[in-house]
């Protein structure tokens, strides 16, 4: 592991001298060897992850049908690039200026989805009263919307609940699905006009990395 700092202000606080850079090298199964970037803020706390692969990667997809409870624990590498998706219930999660890379498995990945309904879940409840009848009714068909989703992506594994499919799309080439099942192909020229970028990295390769000793 290297730690050392960065001369540059902080993003978020604006303080210099204050932002450090720790990098670990480390080895992923089928995903080959990556540097772990992590920017880190000692004023504010900021902090940002991202993954960067010894090899040069393509811009690419991928994607697995969940229709298996064992598939709940194949393991994902997101990084903060990587717009993550679930078709069949019309919702994805984009990268914005703060995004971070994380290493975890599909049903940490579901988790991620359900806080994220939950929290909208709980602004249209905190809401709903101030409403006028008819943004009311909406609301309550939103709610019912969210309702569904949680039941979709908690049923995720058991006998008879839907198949629901995970996608990664990452212009950045950076992700990955680890499992048997899943499958990879190039991003659309236009998938690569359209999709987020994520925030701009701090590193670009891991020839600006010192090798931990």
């Amino acid at each position: 592991m290297n730690e050392q700092d960065i001369e540059i202000p902080c993003p978020v606080c604006s303080q210099s001298g204050k932002v450090k850079m720790i990098s670990h090298i480390d080895e992923i199964p089928y995903f080959g060897e990556h540097t772990q970037v992590t920017l880190l803020c000692d004023s504010c706390g900021w902090r940002q992850t991202d993954f960067i692969p010894a090899e040069g990667k393509k811009a690419g997809a991928w994607s697995m049908v969940i229709d298996a409870e064992e598939k709940l624990t194949a393991r994902v590498v997101r990084s903060s690039s990587c717009t993550v998706s679930l078709p069949e219930l019309d919702i994805q999660v984009n990268p914005g200026s703060n995004a971070t890379g994380y290493v975890s498995n599909v049903e940490g990945v579901m988790q991620r989805f359900l806080d994220v309904i939950r929290m909208i879940e709980r602004d249209l409840v905190a809401e709903v009263d101030a409403l006028e009848d008819n943004e009311r009714a909406t609301a309550t068909e939103h709610m019912a919307t969210l309702q569904n989703m949680k039941l979709a992506i908690g049923q995720l594994g058991e006998p008879k609940a839907n198949p629901l499919t995970i996608v990664l799309l990452d212009p950045h080439g950076h992700s990955m699905i680890l499992h048997p099942d899943a499958t990879e192909r190039d991003l659309t020229d236009e998938e690569l006009a359209a999709l987020p970028v994520g925030p701009d990295p701090a590193v670009f390769s891991t020839d600006d990395v010192e090798p931990s000793a």
